[in-house]
């Protein structure tokens, strides 16, 4: 199975790596938890985007591989159910 989205996850997670440094180097200067706790809030938050991109990937290549429009239209509402969750 191809990954079309992998150049832009791995974006994404080069972002994510550098916040997560970034929330390490918080720590290191004492700063207060509500200041971290929130930067580890956003990260969460980007690596859910991260999950709901790789769902989106496999979702597409799913329904490119299917004539059935029922067997699409499970596949559409599993990711649109996913994608609520996060």
């Amino acid at each position: 199975m191809t990954h079309h989205k992998t150049p832009e996850l791995k974006k994404r997670m080069a972002r994510i790596e550098g916040h997560v440094k970034g929330i390490r180097r918080m720590l290191d200067e004492d700063k207060s938890y509500p200041e971290v706790v929130q930067q580890i809030s956003a990260v969460r938050a980007a690596l859910d985007k991260v999950i709901e991109v790789m769902v989106q990937d496999l979702v597409e290549h799913y329904v490119s591989q299917t004539t059935n429009p029922k067997e699409k239209a499970i596949i559409l509402e599993l990711k649109d159910t996913v994608s609520s969750i996060l």
